[in-house]
């Protein structure tokens, strides 16, 4: 494909613009039916099977899986897929059975740091809120990054162009309506990328016809499917362990598990979530193992557009502009949400502010700093996929220790404390620098030539195991 755009900058702009206000529109009319803060935060807890499903699905395929699992496929093949698939879907099914316990536990809840306040100290507490407030902040540059990156790569729209657009029109209607506004217009987003991602299957599959199979992969690139090949199972694992771990901390996911009208609607939507989620990744990754056969050189995170634009048609460009604007705005808008709400129902207990303080204005006020934050981030164009890398490590090596607690009583702030902390030592220790070529341990503090081959190839999976699972041994320490 040749470097000229393929729709003008007008073009591009117009269609940010129309659709940006059009969800504008629809959340702030949606909005004014439903006030006060229990909408803001909980929508009322009212919320029923199509809506909740649609919410939950929309809020976890965000813009990322334009980029990737296309990505990851090229040099993790089959396993990565996969990894990235189930990593993505497993806290629907892990929210079944929690979702359950937590809403017993605590009926007029609406967070999971609250169960953390109630079970441990002030310190750690903290330290969880920040760490998840960390991890959403992110997860929105990337967001507002991918689709400017997006926009630029099919009209030359400059970078900070999009992301005001975007960021302006969605804390637009979500500061206003809380999850209430969240949730109605992912119903109508989920709907739109149902629609254009089918249309892209009808295409790729018309364009590419017999290379766009298992056959095809297998004749040009047989590693990529090979049970044996190694980087396979260890990419499988790392994505699953770093996108899972991530995921269930994710505020906006605790927020739908509380704003579902009963457990009942609650594991249904949960299930279908888990259902339609994994073949979407599951599609998004393939494309890229079919993109990097048919071309090497390929650049990895475009293999989708390099499919669907193949014959460069104004159409479309257009559906995929549509379709990356529906994926970011409906993870923004929950991710603003989540962060927002977190600080109203936890700001009490973590800043020492004046009795009278309204924290759902302080939350907004923190919420456009931020976004202001992610504004330059994503005008710059900056690679995040490392800091969303150090970001995946906190939430792993965490995670054990605060969900293990939901089941075990005996588990008291020092112990999650020291486990927290060990995990991420270890996980410190291993974590790649960003070349990937070393880390602190290997090739830093010591010769990389002391370790075996596979540990210096496998940083980031050995780094997301040790966070994850060291945590383990203090837990087996206190009982002796």
């Amino acid at each position: 494909m040749n470097k000229s755009f393929l729709i003008s900058q007008s073009t591009s702009l117009t269609l940010v613009i129309v659709i940006s206000l059009l969800f504008v529109f629809l959340g702030l009319y949606n909005s004014k039916k439903y006030r006060g803060l229990n909408n803001y935060l909980i929508a009322n807890r009212n919320i029923g099977l199509f809506s909740l499903t649609t919410s939950l699905t929309a809020s976890a395929l965000g813009a990322w899986i334009l980029f990737g699992p296309a990505s990851a496929s090229t040099w993790g093949g089959m396993g990565a897929i996969i990894g990235y698939s189930l990593g993505t879907a497993f806290p629907m099914f892990f929210l079944i059975y929690l979702g359950k316990k937590i809403r017993k536990e605590f009926p007029k809840g609406s967070s999971l740091i609250e169960f953390t306040r109630k079970k441990f100290g002030k310190s750690l507490f903290k330290l969880i809120l920040l760490m998840t407030i960390f991890y959403m902040f992110i997860f929105l540059c990337a967001e507002v990054t991918a689709v400017a990156v997006l926009i630029n790569y099919i009209s030359g729209t400059e970078l900070w162009i999009t992301a005001l657009i975007v960021l302006l029109s969605t804390l637009a209607y979500t500061l206003y309506g809380g999850l209430r506004a969240s949730i109605f217009t992912d119903n109508i987003q989920m709907v739109v990328i149902g629609v254009l991602l089918l249309i892209s299957v009808s295409y790729i599959t018309s364009f590419t016809g017999s290379e766009f199979s298992f056959d095809f992969i297998k004749k040009k690139n047989p590693q990529l499917l090979s049970p044996s090949y190694l980087p396979s199972y260890t990419a499988g694992l790392t994505f699953f362990i770093a996108v899972a771990a991530t995921n269930l901390f994710h505020q906006g996911n605790w927020q739908r598990v509380y704003a579902a009208k009963n457990y009942e609607t609650l594991k249904k939507s949960l299930i279908i979530s888990f259902f339609i989620i994994i073949p979407v990744v599951f599609y998004m990754g393939f494309t890229g193992m079919v993109a990097f056969s048919i071309d090497p050189t390929t650049r990895p995170d475009l293999g989708f557009f390099t499919l669907l634009l193949k014959e460069q048609t104004e159409l479309l460009s257009i559906v995929v502009i549509i379709l990356g604007l529906a994926l970011t705005i409906s993870t923004v808008d929950t991710l603003v949400n989540a962060i927002s709400s977190l600080i109203v129902v936890d700001g009490k207990a973590t800043f020492n502010l004046e009795k009278k303080t309204n924290y759902l204005n302080v939350s907004k006020y923190i919420i456009l700093f931020l976004s202001l934050i992610s504004f330059i981030v994503a005008s710059k164009g900056f690679d995040i996929l490392y800091l969303f890398l150090l970001a995946d490590l906190f939430c792993c090596a965490f995670v054990l220790t605060v969900f293990y607690s939901f089941y075990n009583k005996s588990i008291n702030e020092r112990t999650a404390y020291v486990s927290i902390i060990i995990g991420l030592i270890g996980g410190f220790l291993m974590f790649p620098t960003p070349d990937f070529s070393k880390s602190l341990l290997v090739g830093i503090l010591l010769p990389k030539e002391l370790f075996a081959p596979f540990v210096s190839q496998s940083l980031l999976f050995l780094s997301f195991v040790i966070a994850t699972f060291l945590p383990l041994i203090v837990f087996k320490a206190k009982r002796f």
